[in-house]
């Protein structure tokens, strides 16, 4: 004879325990994700809408800039300056183009560098070299310069006293002037071929020691930060 015994199933009481979830609880969530996501494309839409609007507005104002190269102190001329387009010029003192007929004929008041954009205050009377500084051509023979030297390079001026000239005044590094100066100007020497004639802006002091000095004059370019 076979007895059958029921044994009574395990309930999960911890799951009886919890509270159904609500399908309205679910629906509400994704409803307000897909109000934040909407609120970051409005807002993204919005900044690139203004930044084309303000672009566009900017890309139609007209000012002037450089043709070429004026030194200071020089008139401009007609010639020396074209009128370009320059889109968001915020913070930019710039000369609009309206403007050109006052400032052709007026002089220089600093160096203008073709390709440059025209700042109101780079036009008036002479203000450069400023008080304290001073402005030198100094020829450099073949090998003695870096081929590399523009307007704006950095550079140490050596000037050697002549072999056999005789006895020198007491200098630092046996006679040698050394001044850091900035290059302004290069262009080519008149008195030999491949010589160079330097123009460079450099402490009034130096500038006069230089000039005075005799001898070749070497220029050893330096980096930005130095």
């Amino acid at each position: 004879m076979s007895v059958t015994t029921d044994r009574p199933r395990a309930v999960n009481t911890a799951a009886a325990d919890l509270p159904p979830v609500s399908t309205g609880t679910r629906r509400a969530g994704r409803r307000s994700g897909r109000r934040v996501v909407a609120g970051l494309l409005l807002v993204l839409a919005t900044v690139v809408t203004f930044w084309q609007v303000d672009l566009r507005r900017h890309a139609d104002e007209q000012f002037l800039a450089v043709a070429r190269d004026v030194p200071a102190g020089q008139v401009i001329t007609d010639a020396d300056v074209r009128v370009v387009r320059v889109a968001n010029p915020s913070g930019l003192d710039l000369v609009p183009a309206e403007r050109r007929g006052g400032i052709v004929g007026r002089s220089a008041a600093v160096p203008l560098a073709a390709g440059s954009l025209l700042v109101s205050a780079q036009v008036g009377p002479a203000a450069w070299p400023a008080a304290g500084q001073a402005v030198i051509a100094v020829p450099v023979k073949p090998g003695r310069a870096p081929t590399s030297l523009t307007a704006g390079s950095r550079v140490v001026v050596l000037v050697a006293p002549p072999a056999g000239g005789g006895q020198q005044a007491p200098q630092q590094n046996n006679g040698v002037r050394r001044a850091v100066a900035t290059v302004v100007s290069v262009a080519a020497g008149a008195d030999q071929v491949g010589t160079q004639l330097v123009t460079v802006l450099l402490a009034a002091d130096a500038a006069e020691a230089v000039a005075a000095a005799p001898g070749d004059v070497s220029l050893v370019q330096l980096g930005p930060s130095q």
